[in-house]
């Protein structure tokens, strides 16, 4: 397969003016699958002035243009489907299933927002005091800085592509040095269907941190939308207080599973294998620390290890591979370094808690005695580790799964309304009951407390995107 590999910058594909180039690697055989553009600082102010200069253009296609060419990116991903998945399988190591679930959820956000694009509201109404007419006009907030993670290169990328667009704002794509094949492939499919230049721009920068402030800091930029983790976040939010530019930030989380006595536990083994080990345990939704009451610990432990045993671990190209691997060795070593950890705190690896040296593989891996506060209940493992802490107390977990900086997404398996009543006292901007995945297109996706600011997907997504105008007309 033949990749882009080069910037994107007022519509045309480029090498970085500098000359640099960076590898992208294989996880699965650490092999080097092309060497990517670097971006230097005059090529991110060329993308900052590419989109600046089609900002207004931009803003004032009408809305089903901007939809049917939404509409357009979705149709070409749908055709090439597979291509697609093959693509973030090679640079992002996971499997094959995942990706082709990723692939499938990603063209979505170009779908939803496509109808989402003819839809931005606004008021028209009487004031109180009968003395005017109030008009709210929402229009684009200008020129969009988004910066993606690894995990999900696709995903991310069409969920603040499509309602940046939508709301007819330009953009700058800052995808993660792990996986930028994704993110060019996908504005090149933005390309093909039709996007003015401008619209759409693509950038590497090396150094990545400071480029970045200096993008933040341009006048132009009006709204950065971020994904990553929570440490970068703050970083990021300090740039733009400078230049006081909006921010949109899904962050870490730390999630929370609860098993309640009264669980159905084929529901729950399901439910919790996927909330775990889907993409790998390197999901900021990933269950995190999985609470198990007292009475049915024993029967969660036996029947997740038989599950566990049967997941086989490879290449991602390979199909009958269940898991993959980890985006790189480093990534690989943090997992081990936090399960030996654990196993230094005291938990006793039931199953796993091997690493390859052939590619980076981590063992999908069982411990349990892991008590709540300890260091494996801190940190985000972003690996294929199932981390048991028993309980006895509903009021108990409630408090051991709040006691987080992190508010992202929590699990709850159980009688329904039970599990119902319980969601509703966890500190956390998603939930599921009884179902291991939440993430739809059509719903807000979002954290509390430090794991972000704002929501992604449904009709919130495009607001994030729009400031409100009030106009005033006498009565």
């Amino acid at each position: 397969m033949t990749y882009l590999a080069d910037l994107f910058i007022d519509g045309a594909w480029r090498p970085g003016g500098g000359g640099e180039r960076f590898d992208v690697v294989d996880p699965s055989d650490l092999t080097v699958i092309t060497s990517f553009a670097a971006a230097t600082e005059a090529d991110c102010m060329a993308a900052v002035d590419a989109a600046a200069a089609a900002q207004e253009g931009w803003a004032a296609t009408a809305p089903r243009e901007r939809g049917e060419l939404l509409r357009a990116a979705y149709e070409v991903l749908t055709a090439e489907v597979e291509q697609f998945a093959e693509i973030i399988v090679r640079e992002n190591g996971k499997s094959w299933a995942d990706a082709i679930g990723e692939a499938g959820y990603a063209k979505e956000f170009f779908r939803w927002f496509a109808e989402e694009a003819v839809r931005i509201p606004g008021e028209y109404r009487l004031s109180p005091a009968g003395d005017k007419r109030i008009i709210v006009d929402r229009q684009p907030i200008g020129v969009a800085l988004l910066i993606t993670p690894w995990n999900f290169p696709a995903a991310m990328a069409t969920r603040k592509l499509a309602p940046a667009l939508a709301a007819g704002c330009t953009t700058i794509l800052k995808p993660a040095r792990e996986t930028p094949l994704t993110a060019a492939y996908v504005v090149e499919v933005l390309r093909r269907v039709g996007v003015p230049n401008g619209v759409v721009n693509l950038v590497t920068p090396v150094p990545t941190g400071p480029l970045v402030a200096k993008m933040i800091n341009r006048p132009e930029v009006r709204k950065l939308s971020f994904t990553g983790s929570t440490e970068v976040g703050r970083d990021l939010l300090h740039a733009c207080a400078d230049s006081v530019v909006s921010a949109s930030m899904e962050l870490g989380g730390n999630a929370p599973l609860i098993v309640l006595p009264g669980a159905d536990m084929d529901v729950t083994i399901e439910g919790a294998l996927t909330a775990k080990m889907r993409n790998g345990g390197a999901a900021c939704t990933a269950a995190n620390r999985v609470y198990v009451h007292s009475s049915r610990h024993d029967e969660f432990v036996e029947r997740m290890t038989a599950e566990l045993a049967a997941l086989s671990v490879g290449p991602g190209l390979d199909r009958s591979r269940q898991v993959g691997a980890l985006v790189s060795t480093s990534e690989r070593d943090k997992v081990a370094a936090i399960v030996d950890t654990a196993v230094a705190e005291g938990a006793t690896l039931v199953h796993g808690g091997t690493s390859s040296e052939k590619g980076a593989f981590y063992d999908v891996t069982l411990l349990t005695g892991v008590r709540h506060g300890s260091s494996i209940n801190a940190v985000e493992i972003f690996g294929p580790v199932v981390a048991v802490v028993p309980y006895d107390d509903v009021d108990e977990v409630v408090r051991m799964a709040n006691d987080t900086i992190y508010g992202l997404m929590a699990y709850v398996f159980g009688e329904e309304a039970e599990a119902v009543a319980v969601a509703r006292r966890l500190e956390a901007g998603m939930v599921a009951v009884n179902r291991g995945v939440v993430s739809d297109p059509a719903a807000p996706f979002g954290g509390v407390k430090q794991s972000g600011l704002g929501r992604e997907g449904s009709s919130d997504g495009i607001l994030e995107f729009l400031e409100e105008k009030y106009i005033a007309l006498s009565a």
